[in-house]
């Protein structure tokens, strides 16, 4: 019986934190820190409406809730809130007013080394630096928050929405960014999940630096400078996104390598659906890239890439591509749809019976040499092009698919989001450049 008894005693002991307490916090200057000194691990503090003064710095595991009518300020010095401890969660509240100093990092929350597994959920983090900082904590989790950031006439002299830094384990999902300098931020970082977040009015969607092992699935990227930059990067996963009205690239892969990129949809305005630029071993299956300026611009020595499965779709130059190598773009007998390839398939097989080859030597001339442009109606131009396409082994190095697609894949686009994507359309023909510099990729 005593037995029992001692093992009942345990199990309630390790049910729940010894003396842990729930307490309601009211507004004040210094009153959210002075709970936070006198709250014991495990403990819960409930804000009320009104305006508590921070900067405070969290140094305990603990949950601090609240409904958005409890606003934490930091009254322009660092950052707002500062976790320092691991199994902290933030909720429902609102964090605004950190200092703007970039070069410290200064964010609404800052999640340091040594704070693993937080959790900060249905925020709403407005008019600060950058909104949330991962700064070293591991598994951190950052849920559902609406994250507003500064509207600075320079762009880059704005901060991000999400900074992610030697985080691993990080999830972002849920999240609902808008202005600022980069939607998601990812720098040095590995193993972790940025999922269904909504990005707008932005530089970058995603922008990575040195991340590796991270999926990127099912984000939303509308009227943004750039949508998704993977920069010098391993094995990124880039699932299931959307670029929609984006300005320069829907999609860039810079350095990237052994990245798995499918199922996105680039759409509308953007000067390159998708630019690829010495990246290596990347399997590129199964987008569909519409209405762009150039639908892939492919450079820089990149080797060893998969095109299969894509649709290319009105694009105003389907393939900008400068090199004497020659590229295959179907993969075990499967190539590509090209909505400009007026192709017939009398077999019924769903290929074309005629391979596709966008370009031409006018083209590469044309892509060195912007003034031959004036020639491009001359009958010697024409001659060319006829002799090419009589005798194809005149042609130079260049892409071809030796098995297009008959029919494109289609990707739905939610019946909000398309409302949003409406609303962005024609806005860059507007010239609102917005001292962005797309060469600028470094910029943190």
């Amino acid at each position: 019986m005593m037995k029992r008894l001692a093992v009942l005693f345990l199990g309630l002991l390790f049910a729940a934190p010894s003396g842990a307490a729930e307490r309601e916090v009211m507004p004040g200057a210094g009153s959210l820190a002075r709970a936070i000194a006198g709250s014991a691990p495990g403990d819960v503090l409930k804000l009320v409406d009104g305006v508590y003064q921070g900067p405070v710095t969290v140094d305990r595991s603990l949950t601090i809730t609240g409904p958005r009518g409890a606003i934490v300020e930091g009254n322009g010095k660092g950052s707002v809130m500062t976790l320092a401890a691991p199994d902290i969660t933030l909720s429902g509240f609102t964090v605004t007013g950190s200092g703007h100093v970039n070069a410290d990092l200064d964010a609404g929350v800052k999640i340091l080394k040594g704070a693993d597994r937080t959790l900060v959920e249905n925020l709403l983090v407005t008019g600060n630096m950058h909104g949330i900082d991962v700064h070293g904590g591991r598994d951190s989790q950052v849920l559902n928050n609406e994250i507003i950031g500064t509207q600075h006439t320079h762009m880059n002299e704005r901060g991000n929405g999400i900074y992610v830094w030697n985080s691993p384990g990080t999830l972002l999902e849920g999240n609902l960014i808008r202005y600022g300098r980069d939607g998601i931020f990812s720098n040095a970082s590995s193993n972790s999940i940025y999922r269904n977040n909504l990005m707008r009015d932005l530089r970058f969607a995603v922008h990575f630096m040195y991340t590796r092992n991270t999926e990127v699935s099912q984000n939303i990227s509308i009227g943004n400078h750039l949508g998704f930059a993977i920069m010098f990067s391993d094995r990124s996963k880039i699932l299931h996104n959307q670029s929609l009205g984006d300005r320069e690239h829907g999609l860039m892969l810079n350095y990237a390598n052994n990245a798995d990129v499918s199922g996105n949809l680039v759409r509308g305005g953007t000067k390159k659906c998708l630019f690829i630029y010495n990246a290596h071993k990347n399997l590129i299956w199964d987008n569909r890239f519409e209405g762009c300026g150039i639908g892939i611009h492919f450079t820089a020595g990149s080797e060893r890439n998969v095109l299969t499965g894509n649709a290319f779709m009105g694009n105003r130059e389907q393939v900008k591509y400068v090199g004497t190598r020659h590229m295959e773009w179907s993969h075990e007998g499967r190539g590509n749809f090209w909505s400009d390839h007026p192709a017939y398939d009398l077999n019924g097989d769903g290929l074309a019976d005629s391979f596709y080859r966008p370009n031409d030597l006018m083209d590469q001339i044309l892509w060195s040499q912007p003034a031959a442009a004036l020639l491009i109606g001359s009958p010697a131009v024409q001659l060319v092009r006829w002799s090419q396409q009589s005798f194809p082994a005149t042609l130079p190095g260049g892409v071809r698919d030796s098995a297009p697609l008959m029919q494109p894949l289609t990707i739905a686009v939610d019946q909000e989001v398309q409302g949003f994507e409406d609303k962005v359309r024609g806005r860059w023909t507007q010239g609102n450049s917005n001292d962005f510099d797309p060469e600028n990729f470094l910029a943190h």
